[in-house]
């Protein structure tokens, strides 16, 4: 499975490196075209607001909706997760709107409140390792997400069909599990879609 990285800002060769202790082939995606090429698409951590304002310049925001609207998989982690969201607390404009979920940005406080801890996230056998950085939360989701891993009773992990989202960095730690549980939802993807 071929699983991108959209290279836009933020750590991109941490999840490449994590894709690949997971089976896959971690590509980085800088040009929309290459969204033909690919399995699954990984958006990850970084500023939100960042990300939003470079994938509206570079053209990715059509282009993402378009292939997630195909069914292909698409996991935002930390900022990633604000950019999948259909609604933001405060100010800030939503970006992709395709998660049917409202997120709160900095919901654990800034730089000093980072913290590791150990998730049990259903689909993974035992606990996973989380790295949270001025991570957003997820406030509440519609009918359709379904919530994998709680956080002292605040939802940090969801899924909604080909779309996954975490509050923290799976891709900082050597437990490559979320990133193996995605390649699956993209080999699944491929088992019932023939050619890209």
């Amino acid at each position: 499975m071929i699983i991108g990285v959209l290279a836009l800002q933020g750590a991109v060769a941490e999840h490449i490196r994590s894709i690949e202790l997971a089976g896959g082939q971690g590509v980085a995606v800088k040009k929309v075209e290459q969204l033909a090429e690919i399995d699954g698409l990984i958006i990850p951590g970084g500023e939100s607001t960042t990300i939003g304002k470079l994938m509206r310049k570079y053209g990715f925001i059509d282009a993402i909706r378009e292939y997630a609207g195909q069914g292909n998989p698409v996991f935002g982690t930390c900022a990633g997760l604000i950019v999948l969201a259909d609604r933001l607390e405060g100010a800030e404009e939503p970006h992709l709107r395709l998660m049917d979920m409202t997120v709160a940005r900095n919901a654990f406080g800034r730089q000093r409140e980072s913290f590791e801890t150990d998730l049990n996230v259903k689909g993974i056998d035992t606990p996973l390792r989380a790295v949270f950085i001025r991570a957003p939360l997820i406030k509440e989701v519609g009918d359709s997400v379904e919530v994998l891993s709680e956080y002292q009773g605040e939802i940090v992990t969801a899924r909604q069909g080909n779309l996954l989202a975490s509050s923290y960095h799976p891709e900082l730690t050597d437990d490559y599990r979320l990133h193996e549980l995605f390649i699956r939802m993209a080999q699944e993807r491929g088992q019932t879609h023939v050619g890209r």
